[in-house]
């Protein structure tokens, strides 16, 4: 009988060791999860960037979004270091890097890392898919820890979506950014928020910080990559880009409606109809219920972006496209940048009040000893630097303005076309109408009636055909552009893409700048092609706005054959071209 319960229990025992055993030992599902994590954080790392200002001093992250080194960060991160950085990455090297563009509202600055065209980067997202849950990460170069510039990984979930945070003064307002509890921490700033795939969801931009050791307490924000996208060619075109503005001042009523409490007569909105005591219903496809949805779903838009507006008003609804104006003036928005750079909203990695009891990191062995506070360029960034009021590196939008004007001649062959144009086609009727364009003047005969206009003295009083807000003059500066080109026509922008209207796609915008009176030339980024012609007469008047399609071959050249002419939203004529002659 011993010896029976002798075995039985020996062979308990056996049986808890290996149920044991078999439970502490993790099964191929677990392990291969495990492995696929790993290579997934090794691949998005390897794009990951420490950001070092020119003494390698102080500086944040950030990471590469294109083999030829474009890297999105902060704005505060580079705000100090002015127009050259010091770039390390994960394999061990150090590059020179140059300032792109910035946008300092959104908190958002692009760099471009030289001496390489393979440079390792990251592939975006879609951050209009994440949901509160989502696993996450989270890479940088937290308080200078990486000195072999081999980022830190902090692993989260999703917290929050869509969080609206007020701005740091008058700058640095985040828009629908993404919440997470992955540690961000003074220098992760501008570094990469992953999703669990390794696609890039966002920058990483603010933390609520316990006050005293400055250290993350589960509080962290991400600009989103969507908001990012739309401005990423105006960064890229090197000015200092502006967020939108509607142009009017709502507040939430205390049943709920968000109503119209001021707006300027100036803007488009205004143009379109919304008043005063109006009720905001959806703008930009999104119902709208409070002020701070307003200021959320406005806030990740760029300056003349074109969106869907819904107002109602005495219970009839009323929907419209509106173009936003921005934020701020030129003048103004510059200034604000100075104060920042001189005040940095957050303090640089390399300057961080320390708890007590806790050391300063140590400079960065590898990058260059401390210089003067405002050094000699290195000669790769000298290269690619051009300083002007109003950019953050004229450089790029010289090139820009340049590529898109010399496709354009090439695949039209209109360098030659001189000043006298004949142009004559059908309306949608099939009744004819004629343009005679010179240097000088020009005239239009249409079937309800003849117009002229002449070059000369004020060209904003020069508008007709009535009803079309200045299509001759439009005209008129079109063959300007041709004849003189980028360096004469005027003062010449490349501005960025825009959407032609609200859900469009975005096209390619050089702006130039003549008499006074703005007008827009925009191709299309996969042809080539001149797509429109938009010309503001004024601050408060709605454009007159061509649109061309169909291109053929009219007098042996490629020029388009159908137009739509708008004035503001109102379409004045649409007609078919049948002979266009150059003299």
């Amino acid at each position: 009988m011993k010896f029976i319960l002798k075995t039985v229990c020996i062979s308990a025992l056996l049986f808890t060791a290996n149920s044991a055993h078999a439970q502490s030992t993790p099964n191929e599902e677990v392990l291969k999860a495990e492995q696929q994590r790993i290579a997934t954080i090794e691949r998005a790392s390897a794009a990951t960037v420490a950001v070092f200002d020119a003494a390698g001093q102080g500086g944040g992250s950030a990471v590469i979004i294109s083999s030829d080194g474009f890297a999105l960060t902060n704005f505060h991160v580079t705000a100090p270091c002015g127009a050259a950085m010091k770039c390390g990455l994960p394999d061990g090297n150090v590059y020179d890097a140059v300032i792109v563009g910035i946008d300092p509202v959104g908190d958002v600055g692009l760099i471009q890392l030289l001496g390489r065209d393979d440079f390792p980067h990251a592939e975006l997202g879609d951050s209009e898919t994440v949901a509160v849950g989502d696993w996450v990460f989270v890479a940088g170069n937290p308080f200078l820890l990486a000195d072999d510039f081999q980022p830190s990984i902090s692993y989260g979930i999703v917290s929050g979506v869509r969080r609206y945070q007020y701005p740091a003064g008058t700058l640095l307002e985040y828009s629908e950014s993404i919440q997470t509890d992955a540690a961000i921490n003074p220098g992760n700033s501008g570094g990469p928020l992953f999703d669990a795939q390794g696609k890039l969801i966002g920058i990483n931009g603010r933390g609520s910080f316990e006050k005293r050791g400055r250290v993350n307490v589960g509080v962290g924000y991400a600009i989103s990559i969507n908001q990012i996208k739309r401005f990423l060619s105006h960064l890229k075109s090197g000015r200092i880009v502006d967020h939108a503005s509607l142009g009017a001042i709502v507040s939430t009523s205390e049943d709920g409606r968000v109503l119209v409490d001021d707006i300027l007569e100036t803007c488009d909105a205004f143009r379109r109809g919304l008043r005063y005591g109006d009720e905001v219903v959806r703008f930009a496809d999104r119902r709208i219920t409070s002020t701070n949805a307003l200021k959320n779903a406005l806030g990740v838009y760029p300056r003349d972006w074109i969106v869907s507006l819904t107002y109602r008003r005495d219970g009839e609804t009323f929907d419209t496209s509106v173009r936003l104006m921005g934020l701020h003036d030129e003048s103004q928005l510059v200034d604000l940048i100075q104060r920042e750079a001189e005040h940095p909203s957050e303090p640089s990695p390399g300057e961080l009040p320390q708890p007590k009891g806790e050391e300063k990191p140590k400079p960065v062995p590898k990058l260059a000893p401390a210089i003067s506070k405002k050094p000699k360029l290195p000669k790769a960034v000298a290269e690619r630097f051009t300083h002007r009021r109003g950019y953050a590196n004229y450089w790029y939008n010289r090139q820009h303005q340049q590529e898109i004007w010399n496709r354009y001649r090439a695949i039209h062959a209109l360098e030659d076309v001189g000043p006298n144009w004949n142009i004559q086609g059908r309306l949608t009727d099939e009744r004819e109408f004629t343009i005679e364009l010179s240097d000088q003047e020009a005239s239009i005969r249409l079937p309800y009636g003849q117009s002229g206009a002449t070059f000369r003295g004020d060209l904003a009083a020069q508008l007709s055909p009535p009803g079309s807000g200045g299509l001759l003059l439009t005209l008129h500066l079109w063959q300007r552009f041709l004849d003189k080109g980028l360096r004469q026509f005027g003062e010449v922008v490349y501005l960025g893409q825009l959407p032609l209207g609200s859900g469009e796609e975005p096209v390619e915008c050089l702006v130039g700048t003549y008499g006074g009176m703005e007008t827009r030339f925009l191709f299309s980024p996969t042809t080539g092609d001149l797509v429109g012609i938009d010309l503001f007469s004024g601050d408060a008047v709605d454009p007159c706005s061509l649109r061309f399609s169909d291109y053929g071959d009219l007098d042996g050249r490629r020029l388009p054959r159908h137009w739509h002419v708008f004035h503001g939203d109102q379409l004045f004529a649409e007609w078919q071209v049948d002979q266009w002659k150059f003299e």
